[in-house]
């Protein structure tokens, strides 16, 4: 039997209720953890050698609760491998560990952002998929393929999976939805709020917001110095910069903190635990897409077969519902749940023309200077 009537017959066993929810996604995310090290337990590379343990590396808290409950642990339960799984605070820092790790050794990447999509182009870690292996992918919001295209000649190398928003995340019972409408990205200077301040260590969406402050376009920075000073002027009022997901989490939740940049997916999860915190989209606010990035050298059919399942509807949906933030299926081709029409970010008409993404080029042409300047500036010049 081929990968795909495989794919296809647990597909049918899911849709007539002979296997259930939590079984489904242990079997695909068993293929997905296990990619790059011994392939697809349905495919042809399940000869390879068995590890004792996977490494998978992710953003933490809710995003990695998902791949936990969904994949990892159902995985583990039926061949024995144990799932490493390990966090990362920023793409940078994820980039690094992959230059100097070994050949082989981080395979299925889950990306986050156009910027960093760009940036695995440059180090010639791109591949080309056969998009006539993945019929699925005509269900994807064409906006979210586009940025893509644009960097790799009209190819692609990975598929868009989900898509959030980084704005502004506040405590109700300290600052109302009034104030923070009325000054938008600019609460994050308001000296009455000195030390219950946090932000993302992150110098692009540091800059990004600091534009946003200054009133400009973080597409077309005009007056960078004045972006310096807002960036100077929030770091003196700071409590902390965090630097994962579960980290911003907390802080708000222990109340160490009343104000800050935030992730849809992780607002929303607070939200449904029943804290009373806020979301709010300012105008120009930072809109990113995740994907699933098939890196230079893998199996590509078996790759492709595997990235064709995961777009399945009822594939992406049950992990939407789980990580929290909306699938890349378009609203206007799929029916998505009311769970997911009611996350954050979510666009119903499927054009996300009310989200501002990174200019790929744009900030790479600047990464090097704006980057060694943000050092400088957050340790206090």
């Amino acid at each position: 039997m081929d990968d795909t009537k495989r794919y296809e017959r647990l597909l049918d066993r899911y849709r007539d209720g002979s296997v259930s929810r939590r079984s489904f996604l242990g079997l695909i995310g068993a293929s997905a953890a296990a990619y790059g090290v011994m392939g697809s337990p349905f495919t042809k590379f399940a000869h390879a050698a068995t590890p004792d343990q996977i490494r998978f590396d992710g953003w933490g808290g809710v995003v990695s609760e998902a791949f936990r409950k969904y994949a990892f642990d159902p995985y583990t339960a039926k061949t024995g491998i144990k799932v490493v799984d390990g966090t990362f605070g920023g793409a940078d820092e994820y980039i690094a560990r992959i230059r100097s790790g070994q050949p082989g050794e981080f395979n299925l990447a889950h990306l986050s952002g156009v910027f960093d999509y760009s940036r695995y182009h440059e180090l010639g870690l791109t591949s080309e998929l056969n998009e006539a292996n993945i019929p699925n992918l005509s269900n994807v919001i064409p906006a979210l393929q586009d940025v893509f295209r644009k960097i790799t000649d009209g190819k692609l190398s990975a598929v868009p999976y989900d898509y959030g928003t980084t704005s502004i995340a506040y405590n109700r019972k300290f600052i109302s939805d009034d104030e923070v409408k009325e000054k938008g990205a600019k609460i994050l200077l308001d000296a009455k709020y000195k030390g219950k301040i946090g932000g993302w260590s992150d110098w692009k969406t540091r800059i990004w917001y600091g534009a946003l402050q200054t009133d400009q376009d973080p597409n077309d920075i005009k007056d960078i110095d004045a972006v310096w000073d807002a960036i100077r002027t929030n770091r003196d009022l700071v409590l902390k910069y965090w630097t994962s997901g579960a980290e911003l989490m907390s802080l708000l939740t222990e109340e160490e903190i009343y104000v800050t940049e935030g992730w849809s997916g992780r607002i929303k999860a607070l939200q449904d635990q029943g804290h009373d915190i806020g979301y709010f989209d300012p105008k120009g606010g930072l809109g990113w897409q995740e994907c699933i990035f098939v890196i230079k050298g893998s199996p590509m059919e078996a790759c492709e077969e595997l990235v064709n399942f995961m777009l399945e509807p009822e594939v992406a949906i049950a992990v939407a519902e789980g990580q929290l933030y909306p699938p890349s299926l378009d609203p206007q081709k799929v029916e998505l749940t009311d769970k997911i029409k009611s996350l954050p970010a979510f666009d119903p008409t499927g054009t996300l023309a009310g989200l501002n993404f990174f200019n790929a080029d744009y900030w790479n042409g600047h990464e090097a200077e704006w980057s060694k300047t943000y050092s400088r500036v957050e340790r206090g010049y």
